[in-house]
Parts: structure tokens; sequence; C-alpha cells
């Protein structure tokens, strides 16, 4: 299965991470993705990423600057653009960034928005309420008062294609726009498997009984720091009853109206192409093709 956010990945170079050396020399010619508050990105009056000189940011690396990775030898960096002090004609959400711009671009975004968003939410210590200080170029905050580690956050939840063997069950929370439907989730408790996360979430939130699950592929999901896990799973062909708390409806959608949604025929709309969750539509609608 191919969607956002996984492909073109840049490679990490976790090595460099300390070596303060070889990351000035890199900052010259870097590409630098500079994100907003609320994580949108800067893009010239084309939508595309605005093409910053680092620079014309900062002459030397600056603190704030978070090493991505490297393309081709040439280093990828992201930082706050309130710091920065370029101005542009625009701001760019991911989402609309992975269908517009190259898969190595969005990628990087993704990458750029999660730990960006981590770090804007971890600035102190959860242990003693000491200020952090970020190392490794961006990727580890260390408590100044008691020296605790810090890493970025990421949480992983399972996103599930439930079927019957003939239908697909889909549900839909009140705040969605009208007609939209999707695959079941959630989030995986301490001390849980991810089948058991399965069979949990899928029956609490429409009392569907899951005799069995496998597991396909992922996806990062930094809205604002998940990994989704997705899987497929056998249930029994129980009544859905959602739960009040997490959806507004349930249902089990025949082969037919899934197809009538996929050519966008009809009133129910499915998860955005850049999402697993169509993925996982799609490779069901089509095995009982």
């Amino acid at each position: 299965m191919s969607f956002a956010f996984v492909d073109a990945p840049l490679d990490r170079a976790e090595h460099l991470r300390t070596d303060a050396a070889a990351l000035a020399d890199l900052w010259p010619r870097a590409r630098l993705l500079l994100l907003d508050a609320d994580g949108l990105v800067l893009v010239d009056a084309d939508d595309a990423l605005l093409a910053v000189q680092p620079g014309d940011v900062a002459k030397a690396l600056p603190a704030d600057a978070v090493f991505l990775g490297l393309d081709e030898g040439r280093g990828w960096f992201a930082m706050p653009a309130e710091t920065a002090g370029v101005q542009s004609p625009g701001r760019l959400a991911l989402r609309a960034a992975a269908s517009l711009w190259p898969v190595r671009e969005a990628t990087a975004f993704a990458q750029a928005r999660a730990v960006l968003h981590w770090r804007s939410r971890h600035r102190f210590c959860g242990a003693c309420g000491g200020r952090l200080a970020f190392e490794r170029a961006g990727w580890l905050g260390r408590c100044s008062a008691c020296g605790i580690e810090h890493y970025p956050r990421t949480d992983p939840a399972v996103i599930v294609a439930v079927s019957d063997g003939e239908r697909l069950l889909l549900g839909r929370e009140a705040s969605w726009p009208p007609g939209r439907w999707s695959v079941l989730a959630g989030f995986v408790e301490p001390g849980e498997t991810l089948e058991q996360t399965v069979m949990r979430e899928v029956y609490e939130e429409s009392a569907v009984r899951v005799r069995a699950c496998r597991y396909l592929a992922s996806q990062p999901w930094p809205f604002p720091s998940s990994l989704m896990l997705g899987f497929e799973a056998d249930a029994e062909a129980d009544e859905p009853v959602p739960d009040s708390h997490e959806l507004e409806a349930a249902r089990w959608f025949t082969r037919d109206e899934i197809g009538a949604a996929l050519r966008d025929e009809g009133p129910v709309q499915l998860s955005p192409p850049v999402s697993i969750a169509r993925r996982l539509i799609e490779r069901w609608y089509q095995a009982l093709a």
C-alpha cells in the first residue's frame, strides 16, 4: 500500500546529531522548512516550499534549528517561522502539501511538523518543572535542573478495516463533515498488545466482536504526533452500537456502497487519499472483486 508521509524519507543521519562541525558545514546550502505555531509551512505564491537561503536567516546554525536528515549529501533543517524573520506569500497545511508537493518534501514536512510540535509543548521537565535545553540537533531535551532526558513523543494508534466477510464496518464522528465515514481507530493503552487494542477499540466503539486481525502497514500521522498501525480484522456480524462518547454513528457498508463512495457517487464520503484509512478501505474493496 502507498500513502502520504511514508515514501522517499530523508537519511536521518543520526550519527551527525552530535557532530556540531558537520552540522555547521551543512547549514549554508541546506533546505530549510519554516513552520508557524499552527504547524503551517511557509510557501511561495505557487504553494511550493519557500526557497530560503539559510544564510539569510542566520550566518551560523541557529540553536532552534532541528536537523531532519540528508538527501544526496545536502542537509535538511526545520525551525519555527517566528524566529527566522522571513516573510512569505502564504502558508500551507500538511494535508494540502501531501497532495501538491513532491513526495520527499511532503515526507520531510511531516517529520518537521511532528518534532517541532513536540518541542513547542515540552519546554519544561514533567518530573521537576525545570526548563529543557535541547541537544542532539533538536532531538533530545535535557532538564536543566534534574538532568532527565526527554525524547520526541509518538502515540501509537491502531486503525482497522473490520469486515464480517461481506460488509465493511465504518463509523463517523459528530465533528466530521456531513457524509464522511471512515474505518475505526484508537490509541494503544499501556500494557496492551496491538492485537488486544484492535479487539478492545472495535468493541468499545461499535460493540462488534473481532475474531482475528492481521497487521498490514503503518503511517506517520503528525496531527499532532500519532503513528497509525493499519490492520484488517475478521468480525462477527453483530449489529453495530456506536459509543456516544466516540462516534455519532457506526454501521456496515456493502461492497456496492463502498464502490460508489470510492467513485464519489452518492452521499458517502470516505477518508482522503493521503491517509492509510483510505488505503485500507480500497484494499478491502479490491479483495472482494
